[in-house]
């Protein structure tokens, strides 16, 4: 038996005294933001208003305990990180956020762990001014699924499929913390972890994006996996510049053996930086930062790399698989 509506409701029983209307009430529901939440939430569906003249783009990530966060991240760290990889998808298409829904499964209903769990989504919603308007709550094993909903007009908006030769390829940050952070486990320095636990996509970027940018997408599975699927959409080919390739200062100092820096940069995922292909540079993705130019969109299919000594040499895609 299915259930939905504007606001979450369980198809079961909490067991426990915090039943499915006092969790909304205490934990998700907050006053809209934006002028296009006609409607967040008490009725059987949101209503949602885009810009006029502009399109929806929507898109939705689950994130399950055990496959995508461990036990070790904390609940407002969770919270945050839920509506960030959804974000970043809104982003790489050059799409303005407006609202998002979420839909919980949660063992029992643990009320230190939803408040700071939502403390974490709501700092992140409002951030980003984005809505909460709607969803679904349900007992079973912990799973986040949020759908986010964001405008662009059409003709503005980046898909995978617009590189061409002689663009350059651009990334809005750093490469590799997360995934650096995944491998060393205990041993990752705090920083490295915060870029695991709490990303930060680059969320004022759709602005610079539109009218400058010919292709993009996030960085959420991998560099030369990302890059791959906006080559083949593209019917394209592209080298990447090792010594091109964005560290932080935390990636550098960490310690890592040169093989471990390798994967981590050219295959890691969880950056949620975007990567876009463009002919020039396009207007900052943040405040006081630029983008990076990573390389080079060639006619040629399939993706290369350049090493430092200048030698050139296939690079196969690898990435983060959800199965």
């Amino acid at each position: 038996m299915a259930c939905w509506t504007a606001w979450p409701v369980s198809c079961g029983r909490w067991n426990t005294a915090l039943d499915e209307f006092a969790l909304i009430a205490r934990y998700f529901r907050w006053p809209p933001q934006r002028e296009q939440t006609r409607l967040a939430g008490g009725d059987d569906a949101a209503l949602l208003a885009p810009p006029p003249g502009q399109v929806l783009a929507i898109s939705t990530d689950t994130l399950l305990a055990g496959r995508h966060y461990d036990a070790s991240i904390r609940p407002e760290d969770l919270g945050w990180k839920a509506l960030a990889v959804n974000l970043s998808d809104l982003l790489a298409m050059a799409a303005e956020p407006l609202a998002f829904t979420l839909a919980l499964s949660l063992p029992e209903a643990d009320e230190a762990w939803l408040q700071g769990f939502a403390a974490g989504l709501r700092a992140h919603a409002q951030a980003a001014s984005v809505d909460l308007i709607g969803g679904d709550t349900t007992r079973g094993p912990q799973a986040i699924t949020i759908t986010v909903f964001g405008a662009v007009p059409a003709a503005q908006a980046l898909r995978r499929d617009g590189a061409r030769p002689g663009q350059g390829v651009y990334v809005s940050g750093p490469l590799g913390d997360a995934a650096l952070a995944l491998r060393l486990g205990a041993q990752a320095p705090a920083a490295l972890r915060r870029k695991l636990d709490r990303p930060e996509p680059p969320l004022r970027a759709w602005r610079g994006l539109r009218g400058h940018a010919a292709a993009g997408i996030d960085l959420s599975d991998g560099l030369s996996a990302d890059l791959g699927h906006v080559l083949r959409a593209s019917g394209v080919g592209a080298t990447l510049e090792w010594a091109a390739l964005p560290r932080s200062a935390a990636f550098a100092a960490a310690g890592a053996t040169a093989a471990l820096q390798r994967e981590s940069l050219l295959h890691g995922g969880d950056d949620y930086e975007l990567l876009v292909a463009a002919d020039a540079e396009p207007p900052a993705p943040r405040p006081g930062q630029g983008w990076m130019r990573i390389g080079r969109i060639e006619a040629e299919p399939g993706l290369r790399l350049r090493e430092q000594d200048g030698t050139v040499a296939d690079l196969t895609p690898a990435a983060w698989t959800h199965f």
